[in-house]
């Protein structure tokens, strides 16, 4: 079964792109574009797609907003920022939104296809300077135990989800089975008092967790 997707961008000629590519990759659906976000809530809650590529500087709402109403409006829709944008603001603020991933728009079409397959199963893909800007604002060599009385494996285990990694993947990086690894995210969750992935990435953001 194919993976819907809908797409928010007001670069014509690279949302016509997109849904070219997507469309004849055989595994996606493009079921709706629209070069802005301002009614993303009442398109979410219409189409219900698995996955929304969402740009941030478009006209009327930016996309910071429109992953909100998309949230809003069809909690399970997974969100992926896709911009030209690398600053921690945008970032910080992306995630606290609600999105699920953040590709820079550099990113080849290989990536973006495996990103959408990533989200869709709970990972929360990132472009690599990305990825590297939620590391840096930990500071490595000073992980330690915290408030939260993480464990070590938990503490690895958090590090590899703020730089994307799906659950097969920690598994695998990691040497342990998907099954742990699933069940070390459980324990993250509820020592972090949060339902999911992109919620614990962003208190370990706001909270410094790692440092």
């Amino acid at each position: 079964m194919s993976i819907s997707v809908i797409i928010f961008e007001d670069n014509e000629r690279l949302r016509e792109s997109l849904v070219f590519l997507l469309g004849n990759s055989g595994e996606y659906k493009v079921v709706a574009d629209y070069n802005n976000c301002n009614d993303a809530s009442n398109v979410a809650r219409l189409y219900k797609p698995d996955v929304v590529l969402m740009d941030i500087d478009m006209p009327g709402e930016s996309g910071i907003k429109g992953v909100s109403m998309v949230k809003e409006a069809s909690p399970h829709t997974a969100v992926i920022m896709y911009t030209v944008f690398e600053d921690d603001e945008k970032l910080f603020n992306c995630l606290c939104a609600g999105a699920n991933g953040y590709l820079l728009k550099k990113v080849s079409p290989e990536r973006l296809f495996s990103a959408i397959k990533e989200v869709v199963e709970g990972g929360a893909p990132m472009s690599p300077s990305i990825a590297r800007k939620v590391l840096n604002s930990f500071d490595r060599s000073k992980m330690k135990a915290n408030q939260y009385q993480l464990t070590a494996r938990e503490l690895e285990v958090l590090q590899f989800l703020t730089r994307g990694y799906s659950s097969k993947m920690i598994g695998a990086e990691l040497g342990i089975s998907f099954d742990t690894a699933r069940s070390h995210l459980k324990n993250i969750y509820n020592k972090l008092h949060v339902n999911c992935g992109k919620e614990a990435i962003v208190k370990a953001l706001s909270e410094h967790i790692l440092s």
